[in-house]
């Protein structure tokens, strides 16, 4: 089985190669559709297996980071993107996917037992502008809860020195109430957090991505989809052999992500069977 991957582009976003590549390359199908073309017809969405909400600039971030996109979204395929996660799609959201999921309400989503809510919930968490009030265009170096129910960054292998992603972003840093920190942390909803000594944007509780309860919806302010390739990382000719005996942490995200949709599939066609 070879899955189908959606990469929801539009005016302004500019990562959306970046993102059907590493699908690619971790063995999936990958097509680009306009949101346009989507808000036309939200049951096409039913035809893939995973989602990418790519990163950029979407509508140029006139409003705010993602705000317009978001709302395009709210109105017009939130619905389909419900269905998709009821059955099971993986879906993630690097750098302006992650400020649009939030605004969208696929991020955090319910962090209890309530079931997913019919219309769009008002956001709970933010990306705010950087602490420093720059754009931050860097790698920096990352850590993954030793428990986390995020598929897409579980049982990462990562060797000294390889455990590091790329930012490009203005409006990174993640706020959330004390409480909303708090129950994030209690269901393992925390997928990564940056190193201590190096959050880049002031974030939360070092907070570079989130997922919601159902570990599919893996929302971060770093770019995976740039490391998929050893000789992306900044010393690649200095991690020896030992360094590069796995694959890159990016290209692990999205290998995670493809299995669990193969693994799924077969328990579906299992079931069907007896």
């Amino acid at each position: 089985m070879t899955p189908r991957a959606l990469i929801i582009t539009t005016t302004g976003i500019n990562c959306d190669r970046e993102l059907a590549e590493a699908f690619e390359l971790a063995g999936a199908e990958s097509v680009s559709m306009h949101l346009n073309r989507l808000t036309a017809d939200p049951d096409c969405i039913d035809k893939f297996d995973l989602i990418g909400l790519p990163g950029g600039f979407s509508y140029g971030d006139a409003v705010a980071a993602g705000r317009i996109a978001a709302q395009v979204m709210r109105s017009g395929i939130y619905d389909a993107l419900l269905r998709a996660l009821k059955r099971g799609v993986p879906m993630i959201a690097p750098c302006n996917g992650f400020q649009i999921a939030v605004q969208v309400g696929l991020l955090p989503g319910p962090v209890d037992s309530a079931p997913l809510p019919a219309d769009p919930p008002e956001p709970t968490v933010a990306l705010a502008d950087n602490d420093s009030a720059r754009f931050i265009d860097r790698w920096v170096r990352i850590e993954v809860p030793a428990e986390t129910r995020c598929i897409w960054t579980r049982n990462l292998q990562m060797p000294p020195g390889t455990a590091m992603l790329p930012i490009a972003h203005g409006e990174g840093r993640f706020i959330a109430s004390e409480d909303d920190l708090s129950k994030l942390q209690t269901m393992n909803c925390v997928a990564v957090r940056y190193a201590s000594d190096d959050n880049p944007n002031g974030s939360l509780g070092d907070v570079a991505g989130i997922c919601d309860r159902s570990g599919l919806v893996l929302g971060l302010m770093p770019h995976p989809e740039r490391y998929t390739r050893w000789t992306s990382h900044p010393t690649w000719n200095r991690l020896g052999d030992d360094g590069m005996a796995c694959d890159p942490p990016g290209l692990q995200m999205f290998r995670n992500a493809v299995d669990h949709v193969r693994e799924h599939a077969t328990e579906v066609a299992a079931c069907d069977a007896q």
